[in-house]
Order: C-alpha cells, then sequence, then structure tokens
C-alpha cells in the first residue's frame, strides 16, 4: 500500500514517504505530546541515537514492532558505498547478497526517479528467468543513508513488504532531497551527508515468517479454494452478518447433516428456507468459487430492502433454528437441533433459614453475557450465575407458612448444549447520550474453559464439560456501520480460518483471540524509541467479537463428524448435476455461438394461429404461442438448401415442396416476405448477410408450401420461376395474405395467402375470398364483404373496389384484410356510410356494448393499444375471498370512468363505489389511491407523465381496488381515521379504518366504530373512549366534543372501554401513565394506557388490578417487571416492590409506570421492522 499517490516506483509501484509502511489509519497520530517534565529526559534519548555503523543498535530503533507479531526467520545488514555519486547513471543497482535463502540488492536512482529526491529501494536479486512462479518473501526492512566518515549523519525509512515475482521491488521514491545532500551541513552537524559524493546505503532486512500464507498478501487473483479448501459466500449488499452465521452454522457438521435429513424431495421450491438451506450447503461443500445467497434470502421472503439492512444475528439464529425444527418434526432428525443447541437453565429464589425454594427450569438456545464491567468470559459466567441476597426490605415473602424470609435469588444452569453459542452483549444503551452503543473495552476470552462452575450441584458432571473454542464472530466498526466476519475452526485439531464473506484465509490464534479481544491497541517499547518526543494516544480497536461458539471436547468428533457426499440427499444431487449438466451446455453453447445462427420460420399454420398484427410477432415464443415462429439453430457455414432439409423435416414434408422467403423489415417498420431464394447453394451466413438489416441477430423467412407439384415430384411455383440456364422469371403475379376480421366472434386471424395479378382489381379478390372461407357463390343481398389494407398495425385504409391492385400500390408480402358485414337502412348506414367498399368517411357511431368492435379499423386501434391489467383486492381494505384476483384487456386509451365501469362489470358492484389504488412494484404492495380524472386515460393513471421517485417505483400492469360502501364523491366529505380497538384489555388488538364525516366529532367516530366492528353499543356494553399515543408513550384522552379534522396524522389512535373502577371514580381521581420496555426505558413498545392510584395500597394489590386492566395473564405477567421512570431520558428506572405504595413512589405527575418485559414484536435495531422468515 502507499501514501504517495503521484509517484510511482520502477515497475509503476506506487510507493512510500512514509517513515512506517504498513500502519492502518486508525494507528498514526500526528500530533506530537510534549510535556515540559520530560523534555530533558528527551533530549537526552536524542543524544544516545546510536551511530549508523553500530548495525544491531540500529535495529532498536529502525525497525517498528509489527501488530501481526511474526516470527522472524533471518536478519541480514548489508551496506552499499556508493562512490561519485554525481557522475552515476539514471538507474544503478547494488551488488547482490543473500537473505533467507533469496538474492537482494538495493536499486537506486541517484537523481531521482522522476523526482527531484533521490530514491532507494529494495528488490530480489533474482534473475527474471529464474523467478519461482509462485514464489513470494515477506520482509521487513530499513534503507540508512549515511556519512562513512561521520557515522552519526545519517537518515532512514523502514517498511514491510511480501515480494514476489509480479511485485519485485519496494522503497520510496522521496527518500531525501538532492538539495540537502551535497554541500549542506546535515541536521545537527558540520558536514554534509554525501561527502565528497560518496555515501553508505545499509539495508537491513527481517526476512518473516509467513505462516498463514496472506501475510501482507494484495488478494489479486487469490483463489480461497485452491489455498484453503473452502469457499465463502457472496455479500448482496449487507449480508455479511448472514455469512457470518452461515459459515458457523456450516461448519458445524452435524448441523449441516441435519439439514440434509429433511426430507425436502417433494417440496423442490424456492420458496422452502430448509431447501434452499441444503442447496447452499451443498453449494459450499463443492463449488470451487464463493457462493451466492440469493436463494435462501428469497426463500425468507426478504425483498430488496431487507438485503441492505443489517439484522440482529441473535435473533435471526433463532428464527432460523426454529424455521429448521419446524421442518425437521416427523422427521429422523427431530430432536437433532435440541440436543445439539438447546441446554436447561434453573431460575430460583430459595429460602436461606427454612426449606422453601421457588424455581422453574427453562430451555436455552444461546447465553447473553455482560460485557460491560467484565474482564473475561469467566467473569460474565461469575456475573451470570452471582446469587442476589434478599434480605432486610427485601424480604422474600414465602407464603402463608414462612411469611418474609432471608433469600438466594438468582440462576443457575443444570445442563449446557454440546454446541453453545455466546452472545456477547457489545450493544447497549447508553444513559448519557441516549442511545445504543457499541460497547469497545477489551473483553478476553479463552480457547478452552471449563463451564463446570457454573452448573447446579444436582447437575450430571459425571463427564467433562471442558469447551473448546470453534467460532468467534467479528463485528467492525461502530453501531451504524460496521463489517462482520468470522473465524471458524472447521476441524478438530486443524486451523482457523477467516470467513470475510467471498474471500477464505487461513488465522493465527493471534488473529483469532487477541485481535478480537477489543480495547486499546497495546503499544510496544520499541516504537517509542523511534520517535522519543511523540506520544501516541491510545487508539481503540473497532473490531471486537459479538458471538463465541464452543463445543463441548468429550462431543468433538461427534459436532465434527466427516460430512461426505454420500450424506447429501440424492435428490439434491441429481437436480444440481442436472442444473450443472445445463449451465455446461450453455456455457459451450455460449462458446460456440458465434458458429451458429437462429433462424425463425413462420409457416402458413402459424399465420393461421396468429391473432394479431402483421404476419407474427417474432417475439413470442412458439412453445407457448402457436402464432409464434419457430426457431432453428443452425451452422453458418451449413448450405440453404440443408436448411430447407431441416425445415421440411420437422414439417414432414418432401423439401422439394419447400420455398423459403426471406423476410425483410420495411420502412414502416412491419416485417414482410420480400422474394424466395431460389438458388440454395450458397451458405446461411451468406444469405443472412445479404438479406439481414446490420441490428438482426437472427435470420427470418416465410417457408411457402407448393400447392402444385409435377408428376416427377417437382414444384411448382406460381412466381418466381427457375429457368434450366440459372435465371430466375418473375410474372406480374403477387404474394398477397388474407386476414379475416369476426365481428362476432371479435377475433382477427390469417386465412392464408393467394397469387393474384396487379392488373386485376380490387373487387375480383371477393370470389377468392367467398371460395376460401366457404362463404358459396354468392352473399345474401344485406351483406357485403369490405375489404382494408394492412399497411402497419397504425394505418388500415379501405380498398377501393374498382381500383387495380397495381394503382393500390399492392406488393408481394402484403396483407388484406376483410370482414363480412350486414347493410341496415337508414342515415346511419355502417356499411355505407363508414365501412362500404372505398367509403373512407366515419359518421356517429351506434350505441354498442363494451369493447366490441363494428369494422376492422376500431379493432386494429385496440390490438395496438390493448394492455392486459392485473386486479387484486385491497388485502386489508376488501375482502380478497369475496373478491379473487382477475384480468382485463383493455384499451390504454380509455378513461377513468370506462376503467371503473369494466371492474364494476366485472364484479358486478356500482363503478362509483369502486376506488382504485397503485402498486408498489418493489413491495407488491398497495402504494397510493388513484384520483378520478376527467381526462386521465388508463395509460396515464399506470405510467404518470414526467420521470420521478414515485412514478418509477409503480408497477404498470396491476391495481388494487376496494369496494366502497359509499360513492367516491360521497368519500370526499368524510376522513379516514385509523384506530385500533381494544377489547381485552391490551392484549387484543383489532384495526379499522372508520369514514368519519369530516365535520363530525369524537362521538360520531365512536358510533361509526361500534358499527364497523360490530360491538355492542355504549348504552349495552359500556362507555368508549378514544385517546392518542405517541412514541408508545400515552398523549391524551379525546374529548366527545373534539373534531374529528383536528386529529393529528401522525399519532395512534385508541379506543377501549372505560374500565369498570374508572367509571364510579370522580374526574379528579389520580392518574399514572402506563408504558412497556424491554430492558431500558428508551427501548419501549406496546400499549400504553392510564391507571388509576390508590393511596394506601400496596404494590401486590396494585398488580392484581394492574392484571386485569391489561389482560395478561400467566406467565406473561409474572415475568413483568414494574418501575416508575421519571420523565427524563437520563433517568434509571426505580424497580418496584411488593410491600411498596405506588401512590408514594410516583409522587410527581411526571412520573410513569414502566412495564419492563420481552417486546415480542420487537424491532430491529435500526428500526426498520421485524426480522421475519417466511
Amino acid at each position: 500500500m502507499s501514501y504517495d499517490n503521484d509517484i510511482h516506483s520502477p515497475n509503476e509501484m506506487v510507493v512510500d514517504t512514509d517513515e512506517y509502511v504498513g500502519v492502518t489509519d486508525s494507528e498514526k497520530e500526528p500530533i506530537a505530546i510534549i510535556s515540559p517534565d520530560n523534555l530533558d529526559n528527551e533530549a537526552e534519548q536524542l543524544q544516545d541515537l546510536p551511530m549508523a555503523n553500530d548495525f544491531d543498535a540500529m535495529k532498536e530503533i529502525i525497525f517498528p514492532h509489527l501488530h501481526e507479531e511474526p516470527e522472524i526467520v533471518e536478519d541480514v545488514v548489508n551496506t552499499w558505498t556508493v562512490e561519485a555519486w554525481r557522475s552515476m547513471s539514471k538507474k544503478e543497482h547494488g551488488p547482490v547478497f543473500q537473505a533467507g535463502g533469496f538474492p537482494w540488492r538495493i536499486l537506486l536512482f541517484p537523481h531521482g526517479n522522476n523526482v527531484d529526491q533521490c530514491s532507494i529501494y529494495l528488490e530480489h536479486g533474482f534473475e527474471p528467468a529464474s523467478i519461482p512462479d509462485n514464489w513470494s518473501c515477506c520482509v521487513q526492512f530499513a534503507l540508512v543513508l549515511w556519512n562513512p566518515d561521520d557515522p552519526s549523519l545519517y537518515t532512514h525509512h523502514t517498511a514491510h513488504h511480501r515480494f514476489t515475482k509480479e511485485e519485485s521491488d519496494w522503497g520510496f521514491t522521496r527518500f531525501l532531497e538532492l538539495r540537502k545532500m551535497f554541500n549542506v551541513p546535515w541536521e545537527g552537524g558540520s558536514r554534509p551527508l554525501c561527502e565528497n559524493e560518496t555515501a553508505n546505503i545499509t539495508a537491513y532486512i527481517r526476512i518473516v515468517k509467513d505462516e498463514t500464507g496472506v501475510l501482507w498478501h494484495n488478494f489479486n487473483n487469490y483463489d480461497s479454494k485452491k489455498e484453503t479448501g473452502y469457499v465463502g459466500l457472496r455479500n448482496q449488499g449487507a449480508t455479511c452478518y448472514l455469512n457470518s452465521l452461515l459459515q458457523s452454522l456450516y461448519f458445524t457438521n452435524a448441523f449441516r447433516k441435519a439439514i440434509y435429513e429433511i426430507p425436502t424431495q417433494s417440496e423442490e421450491s424456492m420458496g422452502n428456507s430448509a431447501y434452499t438451506l441444503q442447496r447452499l450447503f451443498y453449494q459450499l461443500q463443492t463449488s470451487d468459487q464463493a457462493v451466492g445467497t440469493n436463494e435462501l434470502t428469497k426463500s425468507f421472503g426478504w425483498e430488496t430492502r431487507h438485503i441492505f439492512e443489517q439484522q440482529d444475528v441473535q435473533e435471526l439464529s433463532r428464527k432460523l433454528m426454529e424455521r429448521m425444527e419446524e421442518k425437521m418434526k416427523g422427521t429422523p432428525a427431530e430432536h437433532v437441533l435440541p440436543e445439539m443447541f438447546s441446554g436447561k437453565i434453573k431460575t430460583y429464589i430459595s429460602c436461606v433459614n427454612v426449606d422453601y425454594e421457588s424455581s422453574r427450569v427453562e430451555d436455552f438456545w444461546d447465553i447473553q453475557l455482560n460485557v460491560s464491567g467484565n474482564k473475561n468470559l469467566l467473569d460474565s459466567f461469575k456475573d451470570y450465575v452471582q446469587v442476589e441476597k434478599m434480605d432486610g426490605e427485601n424480604q422474600y415473602y414465602a407464603g402463608d407458612e414462612f411469611k418474609l424470609q432471608d433469600a438466594n435469588k438468582g440462576v443457575i444452569f443444570q445442563s449446557f448444549p454440546n454446541v453453545l453459542h455466546l452472545q456477547l452483549k457489545r450493544f447497549e444503551y447508553d444513559i448519557q447520550r441516549d442511545t445504543m452503543m457499541k460497547i469497545n473495552d477489551r473483553y478476553e476470552f479463552p480457547e478452552i474453559f471449563d463451564a463446570a462452575p457454573y452448573l447446579s450441584e444436582d447437575a450430571d458432571k459425571s463427564e467433562s464439560w471442558t469447551y473448546q473454542l470453534h467460532g468467534v464472530l467479528v463485528h467492525s466498526g461502530d453501531l451504524n456501520a460496521g463489517h462482520y466476519y468470522a473465524f471458524l475452526k472447521p476441524e478438530k485439531d486443524g486451523w482457523f480460518y477467516k470467513y470475510d464473506d467471498d474471500k477464505v484465509t487461513k488465522a493465527t490464534m493471534r488473529e483469532v483471540l487477541e485481535e478480537n479481544f477489543g480495547g486499546e491497541y497495546r503499544t510496544h517499547p520499541a516504537n517509542h524509541l523511534r520517535a522519543p518526543l511523540q506520544k501516541k494516544a491510545p487508539v481503540v480497536r473497532q473490531n471486537s467479537a459479538y458471538m463465541l461458539v464452543y463445543i463441548r471436547q468429550s462431543r468433538l468428533d461427534n459436532i465434527l463428524c466427516p460430512v461426505t457426499k454420500e450424506d447429501i440427499p440424492l435428490h439434491l444431487r441429481s437436480r444440481f448435476e442436472e442444473e450443472t449438466a445445463l449451465k455446461e451446455a450453455k456455457r459451450k453453447e455460449k462458446e460456440e455461438q458465434h458458429l451458429y445462427i437462429y433462424v425463425k420460420v413462420i409457416t402458413e399454420q402459424t399465420f393461421k394461429a396468429h391473432g394479431g398484427t402483421d404476419l407474427t410477432s417474432f417475439d413470442a415464443d412458439h412453445a407457448e404461442d402457436e402464432g409464434a415462429p419457430k426457431s432453428y439453430r443452425v451452422l453458418r457455414s451449413s448450405t440453404m438448401e440443408e436448411l430447407v432439409a431441416t425445415i421440411a423435416e420437422s414439417l414432414d414434408l418432401d423439401p422439394r415442396k419447400v420455398r423459403l422467403w426471406i423476410m425483410v423489415n420495411r420502412q414502416n417498420k412491419t416485417i414482410r416476405p420480400d422474394q424466395p431464394i431460389m438458388d440454395l447453394r450458397p451458405t446461411v451466413e451468406e444469405c443472412f448477410q445479404r438479406a439481414a438489416a446490420h441490428r438482426d441477430q437472427f435470420l427470418r423467412v416465410w417457408a411457402e408450401v407448393a400447392e402444385e407439384t409435377t408428376p416427377e415430384g417437382e414444384a411448382v411455383w406460381p412466381t418466381y420461376q427457375g429457368q434450366l440456364n440459372g435465371v430466375v422469371v418473375k410474372n406480374d403475379l403477387i404474394l398477397v395474405f388474407l386476414k379475416h376480421f369476426d365481428v362476432e366472434a371479435q377475433s382477427l386471424h390469417g386465412i392464408g395467402h393467394v397469387y393474384i395479378s396487379k392488373e386485376k382489381k380490387v373487387e375480383e379478390l371477393v370470389p377468392i375470398i367467398m371460395k376460401k372461407m366457404g362463404w358459396g357463390d354468392k352473399l345474401p343481398s344485406d351483406e357485403k364483404i369490405c375489404l382494408w389494407e394492412e399497411i402497419k398495425p397504425t394505418m388500415i385504409e379501405a380498398l377501393k373496389a374498382k381500383q387495380s391492385l397495381k394503382a393500390a400500390e399492392l406488393q408481394d408480402g402484403d396483407i388484406v384484410c376483410f370482414q363480412k358485414t350486414t347493410e341496415r337502412k337508414g342515415d346511419r348506414n355502417i356499411l355505407e356510410k363508414r365501412l362500404g367498399l372505398g367509403d373512407k368517411q366515419a359518421v356517429e357511431e351506434l350505441p354498442k356494448k363494451a369493447d366490441r368492435f363494428d369494422d376492422a379499423r376500431e379493432y386494429y386501434d385496440f390490438l395496438h393499444n390493448k394492455k392486459t391489467v392485473k386486479f387484486h383486492a385491497h388485502p386489508t381494505r376488501c375482502n380478497p375471498e369475496k373478491f379473487p384476483p382477475f384480468e382485463l384487456v383493455l384499451n390504454s386509451k380509455i378513461s377513468y370512468d370506462v376503467l371503473a365501469e369494466r371492474v364494476g362489470d366485472r364484479l358486478g358492484v356500482d363503478p362509483t363505489h369502486i376506488r382504485f389504488w397503485t402498486v408498489n412494484s418493489a413491495t407488491g404492495n398497495p402504494k397510493t389511491t388513484v384520483k378520478r380524472g376527467v381526462n386521465q386515460s388508463l395509460q396515464l393513471i399506470l405510467n404518470p407523465s414526467g420521470y420521478n421517485q414515485l412514478s418509477s417505483s409503480q408497477r404498470t400492469d396491476a391495481f388494487y381496488f376496494e369496494v366502497l360502501d359509499m360513492s367516491l364523491a360521497e368519500l370526499d366529505t368524510k376522513k379516514t381515521v385509523k384506530i385500533t380497538w381494544l377489547s381485552e384489555g391490551i392484549t387484543k388488538e383489532d384495526h379499522y379504518d372508520l369514514l368519519v364525516a369530516k365535520n363530525g366529532n369524537i362521538e360520531d367516530l365512536i358510533q361509526v366504530l361500534v358499527k364497523k366492528a360490530g360491538i355492542p353499543d355504549e348504552a349495552e356494553g359500556g362507555r368508549i373512549r378514544v385517546y392518542e399515543t405517541s412514541s408508545h408513550k400515552f398523549y391524551r384522552e379525546l374529548p366527545r366534543e373534539y373534531p374529528v379534522i383536528s386529529m393529528n396524522d401522525y399519532t395512534n389512535v385508541f379506543a377501549e372501554r372505560v374500565p369498570e373502577e374508572e367509571a364510579n371514580e370522580e374526574e379528579t381521581s389520580n392518574f399514572i401513565q402506563v408504558f412497556h420496555f424491554q430492558n431500558e426505558p428508551s427501548r419501549v413498545h406496546g400499549v400504553p394506557f392510564k391507571f388509576i392510584l390508590i393511596e394506601g395500597e400496596k404494590f401486590v394489590d396494585t398488580k392484581k388490578r394492574l392484571e386485569k386492566r391489561t389482560g395478561l395473564k400467566g406467565k406473561s405477567f409474572e415475568k413483568i417487571k414494574f418501575a416508575v421512570v421519571k420523565r427524563s431520558h437520563f433517568s434509571k428506572p426505580q424497580y418496584l416492590n411488593d410491600d411498596d405504595e405506588l401512590w408514594n413512589v410516583a409522587t410527581s405527575d411526571d412520573d410513569y409506570l414502566g412495564l419492563d418485559h420481552v417486546d415480542r414484536t420487537r424491532t430491529l435495531r435500526n428500526g426498520v421492522g421485524d426480522l421475519f422468515l417466511r
């Protein structure tokens, strides 16, 4: 690396001008801290600096301590005396010397490497042809320039580098300014550094052991699989935390085998998280490249926004375990996860003087240990099982028999799991800052520890409870931004490896332990010798362990059991082998793509099956649409004769009866047959180059089948006949394609093709059409056939009956559309006034059924503008079961009102009672309501004019709809109020959207709620009150006369029956506001409420009223801790005992009663929403 960004070494290497290359930015402290007390002492140290020829003493000041602490292999010192400095050439090499078994030399640019300073480097001394391909050597080195006649005059620079075949030199482009070298006394002396143009350059070489193979590696072209045998996981955006957890679980081999045992052969769906996890583990086990996690996160139901959010690892781990445990039910692996990851812990209160104990035993899957206040892991365990003395005023009530007793309260482990997950609480709430903060304190954890001291006395200790470190999951950074990676030990007696997303490297025990303890970087004494005047302020590490994985030593062989190919489910292997074969085929196809070309062929059958404009749609797939062309992949070098044979064989025809017409792009952007290919000797490539436009990627042809043959079986073609002399003769016949618009069926389809002379009149097509359609020789007197030319989808022109085809400018490949119409007498005769042969005038249309078209031009317009739109019932405002999803094919030019009519017809509801919502393209959820506009078309609604963020995130092919109880016009007079009805204390929440008159009040809102929720009115069920909350705190109760229009849109609105105990109280009664939090008052959640205070009431009785008030029962209520919390954000909760009186503790109107319990719906740390796995 380098800090000198504008200067390059001889090998275009950026070099460093700093005294020491290799420290991170966080370690560099540019400010010298000097105190008067130690100036004299430091001056003495400066006078004691060694001479440049005292090589051993020089090492002490020029070699800084390396934080990697690699083992030193060899130290070598070599001096090169440089003479006649100014007479030297641009580049000079010193003599070769040996260090670490390799040749080295000094590279000198005496006049500077494109700078006005001398440039000095260290480079290996191999001859170019003798450098081993994979050679590397890690070196810490220093270069010292000194006066040989006065060794006290010198300057030096130090660096470390990984030398390779590609990076053969490293050093200092700006070693020393040339103007300071000659004829100028050197710092503190009377002589120049380079005296008489002579100076010594001493190279200090320290070869260090590259234990991991990646010391100071630049990781260019690094192959994790080749170097370590393992592969990493690609980061999708912010999924490094997920990658760390998945690698940890993967290398818990028994867990991997259990995942493989989940039966998924009948549910090979990418929505099945067990199946996608199996696929991920299979790929980690077999792939040579880093593996993606996209399939897995999609099976979780995560959207793009979840990918770019750093989630809570502990929560993710637990939810993933729960999901896999569900999948394992009823399988041989049903009990594997609990046995592997679950232990038992006992919470107890034990009386000291009487035989009475209250306890409960629970399962745990991980342990959260305090980092703050503890030096190491063992201290945290001692803290976890610490016994709390309950005596004095805090005695425990042991029932009516023993009354108040001194007691011990605490937790103790009854068993630990085979795989122990320890969550280190690196993130905690800081009261002073009123925010969550990362704790970077030094916290040590051992490679091996004994868990037996933290087990209960009656625990089974017949087998050792010694645990060995298996994994360290690390967070680097702070709360708001950081990176996650893991150190894992895949084999019992193997190495630890660092898994950093897609990169896997071998790691030393120092990297695993010391570098992840956190705390300050430790300063080495040698570093102070180098700069005695500069004392660096302590620097705190940003990387520290947040999760530890230990495995019970006696179960190591079981947990880290080998996972072979045979352990992988057969269906999974087969599926991947198929996918691998398919990928290989695609890869081979891509490699050979230049040899092949796709030929798209249309036939009479595809034309007849095509129901749109032109002869076909070349973008459609023949496998899904019979009207689409069929594709053939053929060698470019094959002949046209071979192509004809291939097409004929697929059509089950004699090749002699098949003739191919080249299809060309016309100027009006249609694609039509132009002329037949009569010479079949050229190659397909030659034909393609002559016929195709420069943008075409494939050859397009129409395959004509001969209707007439000679006795010898040769085709007789109506036009473009080939003669014996090779000349192609063209007569006056033209090829015309016929389409029929069926008014009754409202369809448009090809009928076939005809050859007709250009000199004939348009009306002479009618008998041909009648014959093809089987309409007899003559139509009824009130019926006629109308003819149109389809010039392009937006240009359909009527043909004049008496005009010749030549005059009508018809040519080969043109399309004539016809329809049969019935004449009606009167002024509004469609045939004569609008659709008659040769009549282009249009009159007012007859009233007709929606989306029914009476003439071809209308239908063509519909085809050009048609759009398939999906409609779904609004998930919360409409009943999806009553109104299942449907699709409508609509003209994109229709208005909002016509759209409502079409949907109303489909649903059987009044169109004025339908409200539409746009769809968020990212989430698929309802976005915004569609405002009714008179001049607003469907096209504008789905594609708002102007590009902005709102329109870009809107789907252009779908709506949500809501069936209203009133018309949209009436709806405009209402205000929508989102309200939560609390029917059972605070335990049951029903959410409603109420429409209340904008001039109404809370009284009106309550009446609407009663009707909407179907609950008894106030006369029958009791008085209802409405109140607002903000940030999970009680805000205000709304008076009955309060105007609805004045309600705040940014608060949450709740409604409940007034509790019976309050109904009889006077308005002057004292109330306290109650809220819920978890551990810290800032972590609020749940439904707040107000609660009546009773003077003189013991809190044991207050809790009974609270239990009734909240509706929380049993264990849910027992787990709650109660505290009085002052309004200040910095106040500490004052927890209450049964003997306390809330009246006396909560003395201020600003005091809250806090209910401290787990947030079952807790949001993520960054507040973006609940973590979920589908």
